[in-house]
């Protein structure tokens, strides 16, 4: 049964094919393919030119069943041999074939950049993301339709608990509960834009689009000749260039004032032919840039350069601008085969892009496609144009400059992330280097000259298209004019921060919008890495929090007051101890919780996960009150927030607050059908700011940072004690910065700590780290900053710290250096050898000192080289450029080092060989008690007492009787009788004695006692 289409559907098609805009189609339902060939029917009557072309957008299927591909096959058959009937064919499948439709995965979205497209359609629903939903819908060009297809939906409110399949990546174990602010968001916008219509998939209009009551026939203003004021400027430059070579034909093709003046502007560049110029062209999304680019490059060549090398992301995004080189030559009286010949490429990762242009009407000419990394080949190059420079990695943009001139094309709107990055870092560097060479006239020989060019009018579509507006205001992109003026800068103890309520800030209200913008105006004017996806985040990722630094707020005056600092937070942690060990064995890392996986990998500590922590995703600050501490007096009160040290509130009120909890479904919609329903933002939300004295904090163990290790920004967290524990040893692809995390212990009652260290539990994983990071200076990071490394090393002031204490300290010369290194040191010290000998042990005194084992205070030069020379073993000539000091003042240095480092060693070698001397033990040497006198005169008393007992003794019976014959008379006479009664001669006889043996043995230890003494007093005499 066929049904007759609704007026005002095709009414909204022709409005914009007359007005140039493009209109956007919500399909809801399961039979939403049916009528994609109807659209692209109404579309293809109300355009005047060929067929719209489609780009159809989807996951992984087509949801196209098997015969019908079947059935496109033999349809295709039949068209090659002339057979086809149209009247016997499916429409359906005719559209297929016939049509010109680019099929493309959501995961390969990046090749259709640069592309324009009649018609785009958008189906799974649940793999869309703001940044597919940026780059697909600005491919349409103006009249062109988006149609987005969903199934069927009980209710549309029940959008708002669909599972993204972005939100697989929110959660983490102890967050697993996304919601689904940004899809509440996106149907509430869709249903506020005028040029959007949600339908069934019988295309009847739902209530939620009650703008298509009014919808009626425009009618284009037109002047006398059909030219608007813009278009009468541009037709009147054409005139005024129309006799000028080659600007002249190739101007003609120009569609907006804005390209022509571009056009202009890169031709003045080219036959300029300076070296060392480059001209960036900046503008958002279908604005021209490539085409211009390609008119630029076709004067180029007729202008007499030789070699051009052009290089995009993928050659496939240089379509538009190969296109529009061929145009400029057919404007330039160029004939293909003739003049020039196009090259394909063979890869088939490519498909069959256009590659390189051999010119040959003048003299050899090229026009070749390089991939960005190869650099190399760029030795004879004279002309080099980047397109969509926003895609490739910075530091590989950086490698393309050279002595030679450079055309950057790039979109800066937050598209593709990297946007950002290109005009905060490298464009912003160009144009100082370009302000110091107009001052500079030396400047000039080495610097390059910079020359910024804007778009503002659109090509693809006309101005105030209401898809455009719509998509901007939805993703935030035009979130840089947003960004209010601040009146009065309040002092930093005036400001406070509160808590931001997600429910309330993405729930569409106006006042809502308008906090939004000015959050995410922020951080785009702060970050260099931005992206619609980083909105979703913050809407839907369950971890998420957001925090603001406002002034003084008056009540009493009824606006939003400024922003002076937004911070966003993601609470990590609180991970099972099964999961740590199960991520460990396998070696791979969840999505989420940061710091708490790379920890537990660097560290192989299964403990760190199971504590709560705090990421801080993002921190900026508003462009006027850059450097006034405002950052720094967010960051405090949050560690003072998490710390508890505000005062927190009661039980009562967490009571009262735990019942006010937003609704996700309006009761009233579940229960109306789709053709009743009727969506508007929600009223029962709690208040948009919370003071933070209000919120019972998280109760958390640490806080950290993850970001891309710049000088000033691990300055800043270093100042907030914040320390590193990683720093990524491979360079980011988009910035060329190592990620690093740094980590702050907050205080606890959970974790023992040691009060006097004031990172606590987190000291020894951080000289670890110290340890790990000296030694990969040598390889990974040889060529770091000396200044980065310095800041990241942070050596120890020795003359703040008690030497008395030598716990840590080297105290062994053998631990640093061997014999002979020590007389090479002592060697260099005294100037008797080159510099180079000492270089096989510089690096292990420097590793000492930097590790705090040498107790030597140097001064920030002097640690300076020796980092340069010993941990990351650069040459002098190297450390010359780079700290931009002569290399004697180096040598110097160098110098000054090493005699510090000899006398520490050599008073220690002193130390050692003292100590290994053996010694005599010492004897205490104390006054005598008695005196000299008093002792002579007590030693005569007794000699004399000695003499007197002697004298006396000689006469005592008792003693003579020692000598007295005891035996008995009769032996006696018995042995004079022996002797015939007479002595013999020698007047001696002997008498056997009667004493036992031991008397006798007594008697002469008597006898050799008296001996001795009498010895004793001779000596004494003499």
């Amino acid at each position: 049964m066929r049904k007759k289409v609704d007026e005002r559907i095709r009414t909204l098609i022709e409005n914009g094919v007359k007005s140039r805009h493009r209109s956007m189609f919500v399909i809801i339902g399961d039979k939403s393919l049916d009528q994609i060939l109807h659209l692209h029917q109404m579309l293809s009557k109300s355009v005047v030119k060929s067929r719209p072309s489609v780009l159809w957008c989807y996951k992984d299927k087509l949801e196209l069943s098997s015969h019908k591909k079947k059935r496109a096959k033999q349809t295709k058959k039949l068209v090659q041999r002339g057979q086809l009937d149209p009247e016997k064919v499916d429409p359906f499948v005719l559209f297929l074939e016939t049509g010109e439709i680019t099929f493309c995965l959501y995961r390969d979205s990046e090749r259709i950049l640069g592309n324009t497209f009649g018609m785009c359609i958008l189906q799974d629903f649940e793999a869309l993301t703001p940044n597919l939903l940026a780059r697909t819908i600005e491919t349409v060009e103006g009249g062109g339709l988006i149609v987005l297809l969903l199934r069927s939906l009980s209710s549309l409110t029940s959008l708002f608990t669909m599972v993204m399949d972005v939100h697989e990546r929110f959660r983490t174990e102890s967050h697993n509960q996304a919601a689904g602010r940004f899809n509440e968001r996106f149907l509430l916008s869709v249903a506020s834009c005028k040029a959007c219509v949600v339908m069934d998939d019988e295309l009847n209009i739902l209530p939620i689009s009650s703008h298509m009551k009014t919808v009626a026939p425009v009618i284009v203003r037109e002047d006398s000749e059909g030219l608007s004021e813009a278009e009468r400027e541009l037709k009147n430059l054409k005139e005024e260039l129309n006799d000028d070579f080659p600007v002249g034909p190739l101007i003609r093709k120009c569609c907006t004032l804005d390209q022509g003046r571009a056009v202009i502007t890169f031709l003045d560049a080219i036959l300029d032919k300076s070296l060392r110029r480059t001209v960036a062209l900046l503008a958002a999304r279908g604005r021209g840039k490539s085409a211009a680019l390609g008119l630029a490059i076709a004067g180029a060549v007729a202008t007499g350069y030789s070699n051009i090398y052009v290089t995009a992301p993928s050659p496939e995004n240089l379509k538009t601008l190969f296109e529009f080189i061929c145009k400029g030559f057919d404007l330039l009286d160029y004939k293909e085969h003739l003049d020039y010949d196009m090259v394909k490429s063979a890869n088939p990762n490519f498909k069959k892009a256009t590659v390189r242009i051999n010119i040959y009407k003048q003299h050899r000419q090229t026009i070749q496609y390089i991939q960005p990394h190869e650099h190399e080949k760029l030795s004879q190059v004279e002309l080099l144009v980047v397109d969509e420079a926003a895609a490739i990695p910075l530091p590989v943009v950086k490698s393309l400059l050279g002595p030679y001139l450079v055309f950057l094309s790039s979109t800066v709107n937050g598209y593709e992330g990297t946007g950002r990055s290109l005009s905060l870092k490298l464009l912003q560097q160009l144009e100082e280097r370009s302000q110091i060479s107009n001052k500079n006239t030396e400047f000039v020989v080495s610097g390059r000259l910079f020359k910024k060019i804007e778009l503002s009018e659109s090509i693809r579509y006309a101005s105030s298209d209401p898809i455009e507006s719509w998509l901007h205001g939805l993703l935030c992109l035009d979130a840089t004019k947003s960004i209010p003026n601040i009146n009065r800068l309040p002092r930093t103890g005036e400001c406070d921060l509160y808590y931001v309520n997600r429910d309330t800030l993405f729930s569409y209200h106006r006042d809502s919008e308008l906090f939004l913008q000015r959050m995410m105006a922020l951080y785009v004017a702060s970050h260099y890495k931005n992206s619609p996806n980083d909105l979703q985040l913050m809407a839907d990722a369950p971890a998420h929090h957001l925090f603001v630094l406002l002034g003084p707020v008056d009540e009493s005056q009824n606006h939003l007051p400024d922003i002076l600092c937004v911070i966003q937070v993601c609470l990590e942690g609180h991970i099972s101890r099964k999961s740590a060990v199960k991520s460990i064995s396998e070696g791979r890392q969840p999505f989420g919780d940061q710091i708490p996986w790379k920890f537990c990998e660097q560290f192989r500590n299964t403990d760190f996960p199971s504590l709560s922590g705090a990421r801080i995703v993002r921190i900026a600050t508003h462009p006027s009150a850059m450097r006034h501490g405002y950052g720094s007096a967010a960051v405090e009160l949050l560690v003072r927030y998490f710390e508890g040290q505000l005062t927190p509130i009661s039980e009562l009120e967490v009571d009262e607050l735990a019942e006010i909890s937003p609704r996700r479904v309006i009761d009233a919609a579940e229960k109306a059908s789709l053709l009743e329903e009727n969506i508007n933002p929600r009223t029962d939300l709690p208040p948009l700011l919370i003071p933070l004295r209000e919120r019972r904090p998280e109760k958390l163990h640490y806080l950290g940072v993850s970001f891309g290790l710049t000088l000033d920004l691990f300055r800043f967290w270093k100042n907030h004690k914040f320390d590193p524990f990683y720093i990524s040893p491979v360079p980011s692809n988009v910035t060329g910065e190592h990620s690093c995390m740094v980590l702050r212990p907050l205080n606890n009652d959970d974790i023992e700590t040691s009060g006097s260290d004031t990172l606590g539990f987190f000291s020894p994983f951080s000289e670890e780290f110290r340890k790990d990071f000296t030694k990969l200076l040598a390889r990974t990071f040889c060529r770091m900053d000396y200044k980065l490394a310095m800041c990241v090393l942070d050596p120890i002031k020795f003359s703040e710290v008690d030497l008395s204490s030598s716990s840590g300290f080297v105290n062994s010369i053998s631990a640093i250096l061997s014999p002979l290194a020590m007389e090479r040191l002592e060697a260099y010290t005294n100037n008797l050898v080159d510099y180079r000998m000492t270089e096989a042990f510089v690096d292990d005194l420097a590793r000492a000192y930097f590790w705090g084992k040498i107790p030597t205070t140097l001064s920030k030069d002097q640690a300076s080289v020796l980092l340069c020379m010993g941990l990351q073993g650069k040459d002098i000539s190297c450390i010359e450029a780079e700290m931009e000091v002569k290399r004697q003042q180096i040598m110097s240095l160098y110098m000054q080092v090493m005699k510090s480092f000899y006398k520490f060693l050599h008073d220690l070698a002193s130390n050692e060989t003292h100590s290994s001397v053996p010694h005599l033990r010492d004897l205490a040497m104390e006054p005598h008690p008695v005196s000299l006198e008093e002792e002579l005169n007590a030693a005569a008393k007794q000699v004399e007492d000695e003499m007197k007992a002697k004298a006396d003794g000689m006469l005592n019976p008792d003693h003579l009787q020692r000598y007295a014959i005891v035996d008995k008379e009769v032996d006696f006479e018995h042995a004079l009788q022996n002797g015939g009664g007479k002595a013999l001669s020698g007047g001696h006889f002997s008498v056997k004695s009667s004493k036992s043996k031991i008397e006798k043995l007594n008697e002469r230890k008597r006898n050799k006692q008296e001996k001795g003494f009498k010895t004793n007093k001779k000596r004494k005499s003499n």
